[in-house]
């Protein structure tokens, strides 16, 4: 079966694969398995070893594993967790959401090239998507779309463009509204399916602004079950905030976000097809 794009096909040809095995093959053998084994040494006498959380050794793992072209070992090592009875929603908090977050990091300590991180999250977005069958989707490509905003008054917009620059990296179609105001937000969303979107602030001065957007989003949108990101400074370890403000999720950085992404698409594809076939889709509200 020939897999959804999770990646931009113009950045396939650039990926240096004899390169990203030497690469990934030193950095397993000199820092992850040795931190592996040190982290995970056997149980104790009358200690039974038992399935735990995944660990920041598994994570960094994961993170290089992903830069392989063959999915078949990243998909491995997750479906080993997964039998210790570790669900997809559990793995995507402890494992697959941190390993992007890792690369992130990676790239910011100049690791590896931009094109490696792309792969990297691709790879995660697919293990993403076989987990929760989203990728059975019809017309997976197209619904993959996101809007990036920034509010009216926000003068700031060099996270949005980074992050939109990894979405389309990694297959997302994507449209960007800049210094939008509400009555423009909402014409786009009703007009124009998205799966998600993201809107980004710089100040905490903006959040009652930003939860009378989210609620004109969720009340106008053409998608029912629109996952709603939110990023920027005053979210930074402030997780509380987000469903303050209506809002889904956050991320900590752009890969991240691209995951984060993934994971409300496929939240949104399962909403939307529980009540399509019960036939119990919301209806059109309104104002």
């Amino acid at each position: 079966m020939v897999m959804p794009p999770f990646i931009a096909a113009e950045l396939l040809s650039e990926v240096d694969l004899p390169t990203t095995h030497e690469r990934l093959a030193s950095l397993v053998k000199n820092t992850v398995l040795p931190r592996l084994i040190q982290m995970h040494a056997q149980p104790s006498a009358g200690h039974p070893a038992r399935a735990r959380v995944p660990s920041a050794g598994d994570i960094e793992k994961l993170a290089h594993l992903v830069l392989d072209p063959n999915i078949q070992l990243s998909s491995d090592f997750v479906s080993t967790l997964e039998q210790q009875g570790h669900s997809i929603e559990d793995l995507f908090v402890t494992l697959l959401e941190p390993a992007a977050r890792c690369l992130g990091t990676m790239w910011d300590n100049d690791e590896c090239s931009f094109v490696d991180v792309t792969f990297g999250v691709a790879r995660l977005q697919q293990l993403l998507s076989m987990g929760s069958r989203s990728n059975t989707v019809p017309e997976f490509s197209r619904k993959r779309s996101v809007c990036m905003v920034t509010l009216a008054d926000e003068k700031h917009s060099l996270g949005v463009t980074m992050v939109e620059t990894f979405l389309q990296a990694g297959g997302w179609g994507v449209r960007t509204l800049h210094r939008g105001s509400i009555g423009e937000i909402e014409a786009m969303v009703a007009g124009e399916w998205f799966a998600v979107i993201g809107l980004a602030v710089s100040s905490s001065r903006q959040f009652a602004e930003l939860a009378s957007t989210i609620r004109a989003i969720r009340l106008h949108s053409c998608n029912p079950a629109i996952g709603v990101m939110v990023g920027g400074p005053p979210f930074a370890g402030a997780t509380d905030i987000v469903s303050q403000v209506g809002a889904d999720a956050t991320a900590v950085n752009a890969p991240t976000a691209v995951l984060v992404a993934q994971r409300l698409f496929d939240i949104g594809a399962a909403t939307n097809w529980q009540a399509h076939s019960s036939g119990t889709a919301r209806p059109r509200q309104s104002a």
